[in-house]
């Protein structure tokens, strides 16, 4: 059984915890080492079984604590080279071997647990999201997400599992107090994802068979909890899905960890 633990999710930190067996990955590390192990703690882990910590893009809520935590533990950090170049200067010295290299078309394997990037449209050097394969099980994590398109579309489809950007709601971000040209970013192609889209993709996915959901990367100015996931549920309940019995549906919360899913 794979579980799965959003520790930190949002525009302040991201942080995943996937285990099998005696393996355990994180996913991102953009909150400090020591809230990433205390979160760990929380939940009844330690970072004696990570064997790796998955970087999705060099942007900080995505980084910060991934250095001192490859220093302090001796975990490898893998991300494809391109963003290696990007963030190489912003994780302080780290063990020649601790630098591992993941390619778009590659995948990695630690313990039972393949890990397989994918592409995504973000303002970063060359973000991706992450597909994980465990007993022919597959999970997704796809945040940071500007716009949606086929071949995302295909990367997310028969997924058990979907951690999902909901960032913000178009109206709060458009009336709230960012600069125009934040607003403009955020809203771009490669910007993020809002609760709308996301309401659509999460109706599309559950029809296609995926039966649980996170909505993860809340924005702490132009987004709430309850708003994200009254959203999404209006668009599965206009698919006929029904939100509290055809799919399990949670908001990965920003500042701490959120309940620990089984696949």
């Amino acid at each position: 059984m794979v579980k799965v633990c959003s520790l930190f999710s949002g525009s302040s930190g991201n942080c995943i915890f996937v285990s099998y067996n005696d393996t355990a990955i994180l996913i991102d590390a953009g909150v400090s080492g020591r809230r990433i192990e205390a979160a760990l703690a929380s939940i009844g882990e330690s970072f004696d079984k990570i064997a790796g910590i998955f970087i999705t893009h060099e942007h900080s809520d995505h980084i910060c604590g991934a250095g001192i935590l490859s220093r302090r533990h001796n975990v490898p950090i893998y991300a494809n080279p391109t963003t290696w170049m990007a963030m190489r200067s912003s994780l302080g010295k780290l063990k020649t071997d601790f630098v591992r290299y993941i390619d778009l078309d590659g995948s990695v394997t630690v313990g039972g647990i393949t890990v397989k990037p994918f592409p995504i449209p973000h303002d970063a050097a060359c973000p991706v999201g992450y597909n994980i394969f465990v007993n022919n099980k597959k999970l997704t994590i796809a945040t940071d997400i500007g716009h949606m398109d086929n071949e995302l579309l295909t990367n997310l489809e028969k997924s058990e599992m979907i951690l999902l950007e909901s960032n913000h709601d178009v109206e709060m971000l458009k009336t709230g107090r960012y600069p125009w040209p934040l607003k403009q970013r955020i809203l771009g192609d490669h910007g993020h994802l809002c609760n709308d889209i996301a309401g659509q993709i999460v109706a599309h996915l559950a029809k296609k068979g995926t039966k649980k959901f996170l909505l993860g990367h809340l924005s702490k100015e132009n987004n709430f909890p309850e708003l994200a996931y009254q959203t999404v549920c209006n668009a599965l309940m206009e698919m006929q899905i029904n939100p509290k019995k055809d799919v399990y549906l949670e908001v990965a919360l920003r500042d701490r960890v959120s309940n620990i899913m089984y696949i």
